[in-house]
C-alpha cells in the first residue's frame, strides 16, 4: 500500500468529493484524479470545474491503477456502490468514505465484501454546507477543519498513514475514534440539530398564515433553520443509518423540551434563567469549536 498515493478515484463527485479533488490538485499532491458515478453529465460538470481529470462510469477502468478510493456517495448507495466495485478491488487498494454515521458503512461492507478489507478506513470530514453537488465545491472547505478516521481493528498501518496523508494535504486536522463514539457524538452534535431545524421549518410551512410568519423571521430563526436547507435525501439516510443514536439523542431531548415546556406553564422565571445561563456560559466557553 502507498502510503503518499498518486493515484486516487472518488467515487460519486458531490460537495465533499469534489472539494476534496480541488483542493488535492491545489496541493499538487497527486498525479491524477477520476471520477467514477452513473450520470455522465454531472461527471463531465466536475471535470469542467477542475474536480477531477478525467471521468469514467465503469468501475473497472475507474480503479484500474488507483492507489485510493474515496466513497463520496450518500449512505444509502453505499451497498450498491460496494457490489459494483467487489471485482476490481484487491488488498493493496486503499478505500475510505466520507459518511456521517459510520456503523452503517461498516455493516454494509461486511456485508458486501463478507469481511473489511485492510485497506479499508472509514472517514468523516466535519465539513460542509447546506448546499449540495460539485457546483457548491470549493478547495478551502476542510481548511482548519477535522476529520474523524475509525479504522477497524483489520487495517493495515499502511492504510490508515494514507488516508491520513489525503486529508492533510487537503488542510484538515485528522483524529481517529471508534465507530460508537463517533456515532453518538454525531448524533448529538450534527443529526439532533439537523432533525430540529427541518422538523421546525416543517412546522412553520404546515401553518395557514406561514407566509406571514415567515415574513417576520428574524436573525435567530435564519441561522437556526439554515441548515434546513440541506439534501433531504442525505439526512433521510444519516437519520436511517444511525437510527439508533439519533434516537436516544432525541429522547434525550424531548425530556429536557418538556422540562423547559413545564417551567413556561408554571411562569418560573428563575428555572428558565438557569437553563439559559448554564447553555450561555457553554456556548461561550466553546466558541471557538463551535465557530471550526
Amino acid at each position: 500500500m502507498n502510503t503518499q498515493p498518486r493515484r486516487i478515484c472518488l467515487v460519486g463527485v458531490g460537495l465533499i468529493a469534489g472539494s476534496l479533488g480541488l483542493a488535492l490538485k491545489r496541493a499538487g499532491s497527486v498525479e491524477m484524479i477520476t471520477g467514477l458515478g452513473r450520470d455522465a453529465g454531472r461527471l463531465a460538470q466536475a471535470q469542467a470545474l477542475g474536480a477531477i481529470d478525467h471521468f469514467t462510469t465503469d468501475p473497472g477502468q475507474a480503479l484500474e491503477g488507483a492507489d485510493l478510493v474515496v466513497l463520496g456517495v450518500p449512505l444509502g448507495a453505499t451497498a450498491a456502490v460496494l457490489r459494483d466495485l467487489r471485482p476490481y478491488l484487491h488488498d493493496d487498494l486503499v478505500m475510505t468514505d466520507v459518511g456521517s454515521a459510520k456503523r452503517c458503512v461498516v455493516d454494509d461492507t461486511e456485508t458486501v465484501l463478507g469481511a473489511a478489507p485492510p485497506g479499508f478506513v472509514p472517514g468523516h470530514p466535519i465539513a460542509g454546507t447546506e448546499h449540495s453537488g460539485v457546483e457548491a465545491a470549493f478547495p478551502s472547505l476542510f481548511e482548519g477543519r477535522r476529520v474523524i478516521l475509525t479504522p477497524l481493528a483489520s487495517a493495515h498501518r499502511e492504510a490508515i498513514a494514507a488516508v491520513e496523508w489525503l486529508w492533510r494535504q487537503a488542510g484538515a486536522e485528522v483524529t481517529t475514534m471508534s465507530v460508537a463514539h463517533h456515532d453518538r457524538m454525531l448524533a448529538i452534535t450534527s443529526h439532533l440539530p439537523h432533525l430540529l431545524a427541518f422538523g421546525l421549518v416543517d412546522m412553520l410551512a404546515r401553518e395557514p398564515d406561514h407566509e406571514e410568519i415567515l415574513g417576520y423571521a428574524a436573525g435567530g430563526f435564519r441561522d437556526f433553520t439554515r441548515i434546513a436547507s440541506s439534501d433531504p435525501v442525505m439526512w433521510r439516510d444519516i437519520c436511517l443509518g444511525n437510527r439508533e443514536a439519533v434516537l436516544e439523542a432525541l429522547g434525550r431531548y424531548r425530556r429536557d423540551l418538556e422540562e423547559l415546556a413545564e417551567r413556561v406553564e408554571a411562569a418560573d422565571g428563575a428555572g428558565l434563567e438557569a437553563v439559559f445561563s448554564s447553555a450561555k456560559q457553554t456556548r461561550d466557553a466553546h466558541k471557538h469549536g463551535f465557530e471550526r
